[in-house]
């Protein structure tokens, strides 16, 4: 069989661990034999990191504006045991962190949804996609901890040296204190990828914060969301038959529960990183979660939600057999390959990652899975997989 054609290059970023093992395999199996593949490489490794002084990462996000679309594998971020683990330089930052900040982008998070792996929220049919702001907020927080009695002031110092007070606090005793921002600039983009996605997937976009209690914080978030959807996207959301609505996320989480599911729920930075963790456990597994980084500009960056799986590679390097799943990773190439086929109009690659993306459910559906979907099933005399024989099914359910 002919080896489908590629024009322009794939943004490939490797990783760490297990997902790193699992990265080799999925290529020489369910993508080499079928694509001719073209990539520019970048090793994200956490060696190579420490290598390049973490350079490596700066020019694997500068290549993915070049180039629109990149697939990541999952990677190390470090903490203190690490740095002594690899030896490393200094306590490098997240890999996500430094792509997302270059590509001024959106984190985009879904389930996948099979037969036999039931939500535990039993109205939700279809899945639920976590926008996720990326920048600012609690994750780029300053804080103090307060000794003892005095007042506690915001204060803003203008260019002109004029300067702005707020009154926060008069402590009477020890407390902490913590200062957070965010910038208009960095919310229109994530305004305008969220509408853009939106668009992308015909889904509705619902928005929520918690403006009738940080009046000038998240109301600034609701104003400038409305502001570009009534300016620049309300006629297309028409067009495409959807909707945007604006909700307080009490009221959100509320509708969330009572819904069947199919929208985007896009949340500010720490919102988006607590929802998508409970969306992704109660639709089954955060093995079963894809993630997509959405620049305003239209660049993409794959990969997936789940991390490194450090506990199955040392078991790994001593050889021994690991049930680790694959399929979030699966789907991060094929996300990346149909996104590259809809660029470059090649129908051949968009068909080949509907139909590997097909071959994966129905390995699945058919009871063939790895041990961690095989806790959660309500599929009878199932067949648990190691991860490569899984891979190795899923290739021969792909040539059927």
């Amino acid at each position: 069989m002919e080896k489908i054609k590629m024009t322009t290059p794939l943004v490939e970023m490797d990783g760490d661990e297990m997902t790193r093992v699992l990265w080799r395999m999925i290529k020489e199996e369910l993508i080499e034999p079928f694509i001719d593949l073209k990539t520019e490489y970048y090793d994200l490794g956490l060696v190579h990191r420490n290598e390049t002084d973490d350079q490596v990462t700066v020019e694997s996000a500068q290549a993915t504006k070049k180039y629109g679309v990149a697939v990541k594998c999952a990677t190390i971020t470090p903490n203190a045991a690490r740095v002594a683990e690899y030896g490393l330089k200094e306590m490098w930052k997240s890999p996500n962190g430094t792509i997302r900040a270059i590509l001024d982008g959106t984190v985009f998070r879904a389930p996948i949804v099979v037969k036999g792996i039931e939500p535990y929220v039993r109205t939700w049919k279809k899945p639920i996609t976590i926008a996720r702001h990326a920048y600012g907020d609690v994750y780029k927080n300053t804080e103090m901890v307060i000794d003892g009695p005095g007042c506690a002031e915001l204060v803003f110092t203008a260019a002109d040296g004029s300067e702005s007070r707020e009154k926060i606090f008069e402590f009477q005793g020890p407390g902490v204190l913590q200062g957070m921002h965010n910038l208009n600039r960095s919310i229109e983009s994530f305004a305008r990828s969220c509408f853009n996605y939106a668009l992308d997937v015909k889904q509705d976009l619902w928005f929520s914060s918690k403006d009738t209690i940080s009046k000038k914080y998240d109301h600034t978030f609701k104003d400038i969301f409305q502001e570009i959807f009534d300016k620049e996207y309300c006629d297309k959301f028409k067009a495409a038959g959807i909707t945007y609505f604006y909700t307080l996320i009490d009221d959100a989480v509320a509708r969330v529960m009572r819904s069947e599911g199919g929208f985007i729920w896009a949340c500010k930075n720490y919102d988006g990183d607590v929802m998508s963790d409970m969306i992704s456990s109660a639709f089954g597994s955060l093995a079963m979660m894809t993630s997509v980084l959405v620049s305003p500009d239209g660049k993409y960056e794959y990969e997936a939600a789940h991390g490194t799986v450090q506990r199955h590679y040392y078991q790994y390097l001593k050889g021994e057999e690991t049930s680790t799943n694959p399929v979030a990773t699966i789907f991060a190439w094929t996300g990346a390959l149909r996104k590259r086929g809809e660029l470059d109009g090649i129908p051949e690659l968009m068909a080949y990652a509907d139909r590997m993306e097909q071959a994966v459910i129905r390995t699945i559906e058919s009871g063939r899975m790895l041990k961690g979907l095989a806790q959660i099933t309500s599929l009878d005399n199932v067949t648990v997989l190691n991860c490569s024989d899984f891979i190795r099914a899923v290739r021969a359910e792909y040539e059927k």
